[in-house]
């Protein structure tokens, strides 16, 4: 009588079925349609291959959900560097509204006055924007002129400005930034409601 397979064994066989590559085992050659077992212990036989049909498909479909599981860590893991220090790129953008109007206040009395003050702001204005390109933050800066887009730009007001068509940009408020393909912030801005005419 046969010793009876440990589940471990019986996983490697389905495997190595599975694969095309399936060995006798035990020394017994696999029998093929036309050579059946005896009939007398059909019933038996029958059951057993019911089992082993039944194992086959749990241990396919346990595969299957392993490589999903795989799959969605790998994507989750991608997400997370790309997307991960979103909270803090956010918080960082005032820090960078700030700088740039310090940068945008000085006007030319206050620049001879404190020039190594303004160097130094202008200095960590680079150096955060090295930073932020560093982790895939791009700076949306549109430009007085250019036509309204709402995939990236919010319109904080609408004014009609002569010399200028409807949907032109006539005021940047604030800079946008993206973060890798993401909105991190809309450029803010104001834009011309003139009529058509």
């Amino acid at each position: 009588m046969a010793k009876p397979k440990s589940e471990q064994e019986f996983m490697d066989e389905v495997a190595a079925e599975l694969r095309g590559d399936a060995q006798p085992t035990d020394g017994v050659a696999e029998t093929g349609p036309e050579e059946e077992a005896p009939a007398e212990g059909g019933g038996e036989l029958e059951a057993l291959r019911a089992e082993r049909d039944e194992f086959k498909d749990r241990f396919v479909r346990a595969l299957a959900e392993a490589e999903n599981v795989r799959k969605r860590a790998d994507r989750d893991r991608r997400e997370a560097e790309h997307y991960g220090g979103t909270k803090l790129a956010r918080d960082m953008l005032p820090v960078f509204d700030s700088l740039s109007r310090a940068l945008e206040t000085a006007n030319d009395e206050s620049r001879e006055v404190s020039k190594a003050l303004l160097e130094g702001v202008e200095l960590t204005m680079k150096e955060l924007l090295n930073v932020f390109k560093k982790h895939g933050i791009e700076p949306i800066a549109p430009e007085v002129g250019d036509r309204f887009d709402p995939q990236v730009h919010q319109a904080m007001f609408e004014a009609p400005l002569p010399g200028t068509k409807a949907g032109d940009i006539i005021q940047v408020a604030a800079v946008g930034f993206m973060l890798h393909d993401r909105l991190l912030r809309p450029a803010q801005v104001g834009v011309s409601s003139m009529p058509a005419g």
